[in-house]
């Protein structure tokens, strides 16, 4: 049964690995998710940077 579809403006890779736990299953206590971790160098194209922050 798959998960909900991401909602609009989300990464669907971001989002199944962020709310189904089938997504890290296999992997042991501790262990980086090589998909996730590839998907976070290599840019996620949901990502996108804020404004700095002028408050200091």
């Amino acid at each position: 049964m798959p998960g909900k579809p991401a909602p609009a403006g989300e990464c669907p890779q971001c989002w199944q690995h962020a709310h189904d736990r089938r997504a890290h299953r296999h992997l042991r206590p501790r262990e980086d998710c090589p998909q996730c971790v590839d998907h976070l160098r290599n840019g996620c194209p949901s990502l996108v940077p804020g404004k700095k922050s002028r408050w200091w």
